[in-house]
């Protein structure tokens, strides 16, 4: 039933489209028939409005994956680096966040390890909105920033990387084979900076995978049982991107092609001294306007990425 309303949405979004450029042409005839220059100023207006939206259904177009369509399970770590590492990777956090708050997606903290002293050495998100794995699987890899260190009283350039994990939210059981015997849940309290307990019931809940020993938690939530189940997502999203990782080296053994480890590549560097730019290095594209893509203006760089994959 939603694959039948998405393609519903899809289809009234055309023919919405097809219907306003039709009306723009005819408008823009009459304003030049009459020579009416502010009726012209009004149709170059919406045009270039229009043309954002095609830009817009382009990307959709380009996500056609089995699992785009769907919602995303996102986790962050810091990587080597300290308090400048954690710093990023709260950083990209909040990119994540204002992106999905920009794109009207529903984005929700699942789980949470603060730093000793700022920023966070991991979190775990759940964004729900259509599209939201096809959106964000091209930034599972390594973030890398450069610049001057808040943390350093001499004010000397940093280096620090920050691991992006993107995974397909599960539908249906059918797709994941979890026998409970195989798991161990443990319960105990949330805790907040540094180290502190925040409750005084436990309601954090870990799970282990015995045979694969996939472990994740949650205690963002007052409940132990919606911990649980939010444990449980991303753990059956996990052992979903742990499958499909299996099948896909399966693959490329056959046709001998080498496979290297995804989410060990740098994918992005974002450089904030010496001068000022963001760069994919997969796709080349770059731009000089850090700051807005740390504030979750990120559409143009993953469309480029997205039409980069058009011929895979």
């Amino acid at each position: 039933m939603r694959r039948l309303a998405d393609a519903r949405e899809e289809v009234e979004t055309w023919r919405g489209v097809e219907i306003k450029t039709t009306e723009l042409v005819e408008l823009l005839e009459l304003a030049e028939s009459e020579s009416d220059k502010e009726v012209a100023a009004e149709v170059a207006s919406e045009t270039e409005a229009l043309a954002s939206r095609f830009e817009d259904m382009e990307l959709e177009l380009a996500l056609s994956g089995e699992y785009d369509r769907r919602n995303a399970i996102m986790a962050i770590h810091a990587g080597a680096g300290g308090t400048d590492s954690q710093d990023w990777a709260e950083m990209l956090l909040r990119m994540y966040l204002r992106w999905a708050e920009g794109r009207k997606f529903e984005a929700k903290v699942l789980d949470i390890m603060p730093g000793e002293e700022a920023g966070i050495k991991s979190a775990t998100l759940e964004i729900r909105g259509r599209n939201a794995f096809g959106y964000l699987r091209g930034e599972r890899g390594v973030h890398r920033l450069v610049r001057i260190s808040p943390f350093d009283s001499s004010k000397s350039r940093h280096t620090s990387f920050a691991l992006a994990e993107v995974l397909p939210e599960v539908e249906s059981a059918a797709e994941v084979n979890i026998d409970p015997d195989d798991l161990r849940i443990d319960v105990f309290r949330a805790g907040g900076h540094g180290g502190q307990n925040v409750q005084k019931n436990s309601t954090a809940i870990r799970i282990t995978h015995l045979p694969t020993g996939l472990v994740v938690s949650c205690q963002n939530e007052r409940s132990q049982g919606r911990n649980k189940d939010s444990a449980m997502k991303v753990l059956e999203a996990r052992l979903l991107e742990r499958e499909l990782a299996r099948q896909a080296k399966e693959r490329a053994e056959l046709k001998g092609e080498h496979v290297s480890a995804e989410w060990g590549n740098q994918i992005r560097s974002y450089v904030l001294h010496p001068y000022k730019m963001v760069k994919d290095h997969r796709t080349g594209y770059e731009t000089s306007d850090a700051e807005a893509v740390l504030d979750g203006e990120l559409d143009e760089l993953l469309r480029d990425y997205q039409k980069s994959t058009l011929g895979d």
